[in-house]
């Protein structure tokens, strides 16, 4: 009996072999296609996310270097923002807005500001614009035609001779002014001891030259402090306190004392370093507000926008391959091994997609960013923030959507037990998902209720409620994207059942292979939705404004001024021959509160009667009685609507330098888009802006040529399209996002057909097997691809028109414009984006057919 050998000791159970990495590698390099598609979405994904979050990024550290107080090192100037409490306890909220003009300092606080402990002195800055007579300075004033106009006076800046102490000018000539005097910067012929005009706030008045200094960029005038702060438009107020320090103090030592000395109940505020820029350059704030809601606002939308798309992709990369995983089911691999492969796929790809996507990102924001200089919305010295932030995050995002869509889409073959993958792969799965179907509904049925929610409402809450219609419906088109595409392809199919037998089989492939058909139909849906709102909008406003400017103007001519016009250019242009009805407009903005928050209107102060401007000015009356008395103010009606005020009601208005007011609404109308949203007596508005000058006389009556030596003279069609430049940002704003999201919406769209086309070269090999011609298989690849693209044109087309309804019907009170064109434009290029991007790869993949053959 031979003895068996003993067994080993049994040792610990052999580690499995990393397969799903040695799967992830080699999926890459023997199926580039599908992650070719992939990279280009992510790519495109995180192009997006950089270049709107540099933007946020570039608006929140937005800062300009002081010049006027370069040499000022604490400035002290009062809060540029606007605040308007709600909510009551815990709830309580602070809503804040930028004024439109600017906030101004009580005069008092500069003795404070001088006696905090390192001060070494205070100077109250002032600074308004002043008229001084031309025709002395010898100069010549030209309209935009090249024609010269009789306006007598131009325009300089004046100042309190105080603000010489940190700004550094010196008198060549003469000495420091007093009560009575002025220094000049440029004389214009005068010289010290002569008399000259200046005409400020409250009329013209004459003054003794005492000194001039070297010409600088900008003619100027000096008065003395007190008489400065007594002449300029808002009397008892300063611009800022500079506070310049003893010998030794620190800038931010001395900017906590003045601080303290000032106290918490000034609204002051005190700067120090570059903070100062944003005091002496209004515009900074404005910008800011712009960049942030650019990279804030748009980008959010933007984002989600990006990420859905490219989830879409990466879920359709990874469900081409549901046999590959299916057979790696049925040989024995664990559902982790399984979504390790997607995840390191993922990490093969998103990374460097990411990467790739934040260059293109960093020039889209720096293109961006110089438009809004060019167009004088950004201040030049605003320099683009690149850091690690927006990009990092962009990477971020594109990586954790490819884990997520890709864990997502390949959840179920995962799972499913190996003996029945191969045949739950070998055909489209009908029954819907039981989590994205009820999300789709609810998403579906939410977009409806704000649908009729924003029908309901009027002016900006109707508009509001609007605009998550449009968030709504597409998020429900991207759940329920399989059900959607196969109604789509029922409906769209029928007509095609007998247009031969390549458009036949063209509607049933469609019919059998939904999920393929959501996948390029979503990008559509989005492109066409997204773009036809964020134009339409301007467009429809436009046409209102344009109509609305049209009946409203019924002045016969109107009288402009770059500098302002001067205090009596209104009754001047009233003894001018054949004039019936002069009226002064000083053109400004005020804040109404909308909603819990303050919305900025356009308004205008009147000088005349109200039988005056009823000759130039039709407003279309609709509730109560135009009145131009102090402490009353009609309105819009759609704004009165959307800050719930009637007739009678008092306001609680925030006048243009933040001043809070409560004038009483005597009446509505409904011309305030074309012409202005709020109506006031002119002296309501006058001490609350910088420059008091009226902006234009509208005259009944009368001839350009005797109206020429008031300003530039111009008829009511020339206004109306001068108005309208005035609108140009915000549609060129409007264009660029369009531009952005429809692009890329587009371009994701293109990608996926061409994924669709390349993951189907042995399908189309068959076709060409069996007998069918490349015409054929071509003419049937086209004929899906319209069926895609028309029903997201339709499908986009309707969620649009579900946005633009109402929101026009609350902010006009009429329907959508859609120009035809434009339109037709919007569908025609996504149509021949369509058919290009699958007839170029179905030709590419024929004839690698042909040639193997």
């Amino acid at each position: 009996m031979t003895r068996s050998a003993p067994r080993s000791a049994p040792g610990p159970a052999p580690r499995p072999a990393r397969l799903p990495n040695g799967l992830a590698r080699a999926a890459l390099r023997f199926r580039p296609a599908g992650f070719v598609g992939t990279f280009v979405a992510l790519a495109m994904a995180a192009l997006v996310v950089a270049a709107c979050g540099i933007l946020l990024e570039t608006g929140v550290r937005a800062s300009v270097p002081p010049e006027r107080y370069a040499h000022a090192p604490v400035v002290v100037a009062a809060d540029q923002r606007a605040h308007l409490a709600g909510g009551h306890g815990e709830d309580r909220e602070d809503e804040t807005t930028q004024v439109p003009d600017w906030a101004r300092l009580d005069n008092s606080l500069v003795a404070k500001a001088a006696s905090a402990p390192g001060a070494r002195t205070a100077v109250a800055d002032v600074t308004f614009p002043v008229q001084a007579d031309a025709r002395e300075a010898g100069t010549a004033h030209e309209t935009d035609t090249g024609h010269r106009t009789g306006t007598a006076h131009e325009a300089r800046t004046a100042h309190g001779w105080g603000s010489t102490a940190f700004t550094g000018e010196k008198v060549v000539a003469g000495r420091a002014p007093r009560p009575g005097e002025v220094v000049l910067s440029d004389t214009g012929g005068r010289a010290v001891g002569d008399r000259v005009t200046l005409t400020t706030a409250d009329g013209p008045h004459t003054f003794r030259v005492s000194g001039t200094t070297a010409p600088g960029p900008t003619p100027t005038v000096w008065f003395a402090d007190a008489e400065a702060v007594r002449l300029s438009a808002y009397p008892g107020r300063v611009d800022a306190i500079v506070v310049l320090p003893k010998d030794g103090v620190r800038a931010e030592t001395l900017k906590s004392q003045v601080a303290r000395a000032l106290g918490a109940s000034s609204h002051a505020r005190v700067h120090t370093g570059d903070d100062r820029g944003a005091v002496e350059n209004a515009s900074l704030a404005e910008a800011r507000e712009l960049l942030t809601g650019i990279g804030g606002s748009f980008g959010g939308v933007a984002t989600v926008v990006a990420v859905f798309t490219a989830a879409g992709t990466v879920a359709l990369s990874v469900g081409q391959r549901r046999r590959e995983f299916a057979l790696l089911r049925a040989i024995g691999t664990t559902p982790r091994q399984i979504r390790r492969t997607i995840a390191t796929e993922a990490l093969l790809v998103a990374p460097a997609a990411g990467v790739v996507g934040c260059l293109p990102g960093i020039g889209l924001a720096h293109w961006w960013l110089g438009q809004l200089k060019d167009k004088g919305a950004v201040p030049e010295a605003v320099e683009l923030s690149v850091s690690y932030i927006p990009l990092l995050t962009a990477v971020g995002t594109v990586l954790l959507t490819a884990l997520f869509a890709g864990y997502v889409a390949a959840h179920r073959s995962s799972r499913i037990k190996p003996g029945l993958a191969l045949g739950e792969a070998s055909v489209e799965r009908l029954r819907p998902g039981w989590i994205r179907t009820p999300l789709g509904l609810a998403a579906a049925a939410g977009g409806f209720v704000c649908a009729g929610l924003a029908a309901s409402l009027t002016g900006e809450d109707a508009a509001n409620a609007a605009l998550g219609v449009v968030m709504l419906f597409m998020l429900a088109v991207a759940l329920l994207g399989p059900l959607v595409a196969r109604v789509c392809a029922a409906l769209f199919g029928l007509p095609l059942r007998g247009a031969g037998a390549s458009a036949a089989l063209a509607a049933a492939n469609s019919r059998t292979n939904a999920r393929r058909l959501a996948s390029a139909i979503t990008p559509i849906v989005l492109a066409m939705a997204f773009s036809s709102v964020l134009v339409f909008m301007h467009t429809s406003e436009e046409r209102a404004a344009q109509e609305q400017q049209r009946r409203g103007i019924v002045a016969d001519h109107i009288v402009t001024s770059d500098t302002g016009l001067a205090p009596d250019a209104v009754a001047r242009a009233a003894r001018a021959p054949g004039v019936t009805s002069a009226v002064g407009l000083l053109k400004t903005a005020v804040l109404v509160p909308v909603s819990g928050s303050l919305e900025s209107a356009t308004a205008q102060g009147v000088t005349g009667s109200v039988r005056e401007l009823a000759a130039v000015q039709d407003l279309d009356v609709r509730h109560g009685a135009l009145s131009l008395k102090p402490g009353e103010v009609a309105m819009d009606a759609s704004l009165a609507d959307s800050a719930h005020a009637e007739v009678g009601d008092r306001l609680a208005l925030r006048l243009p330098d933040g001043t809070e007011a409560s004038p009483t609404l005597v009446a509505t109308y409904g011309r305030g888009l074309g012409l202005s949203q709020v109506t006031f007596a002119r002296a309501d508005l006058a001490r609350h802006v910088t420059d008091s000058f009226d902006s234009e006389i509208w005259t009944k009556g009368g001839t350009a040529a005797g109206l020429s030596g008031l300003g530039t003279v111009r008829d009511r069609a020339d206004h109306t399209i001068a108005e309208s430049r005035d609108r140009a940002l915000n549609a060129w704003a409007n264009t660029v996002m369009a531009a952005v999201l429809g692009g890329f919406a587009a371009v994701a769209a293109a990608n996926t057909l061409v994924m669709t086309v390349l993951d189907r070269r042995d399908e189309l090999g068959t076709l060409r097997l069996i007998g069918s011609t490349r015409r054929q298989v071509l003419r049937m690849i086209r004929w899906e691809a319209l069926l895609v693209v028309l029903a997201g044109i339709v499908l986009g087309t309707a969620i649009a028109l579900a946005t633009l309804v109402p929101m026009m019907k609350g902010l006009t009170g009429q329907g959508p414009y859609i120009p035809p064109l434009l339109y037709g434009s919007f569908a025609g290029a996504v149509v021949m984006l369509g058919l290009t991007a699958v007839t170029v790869p179905a030709r590419a993949a024929l004839r690698r057919e042909t040639l193997e053959g």
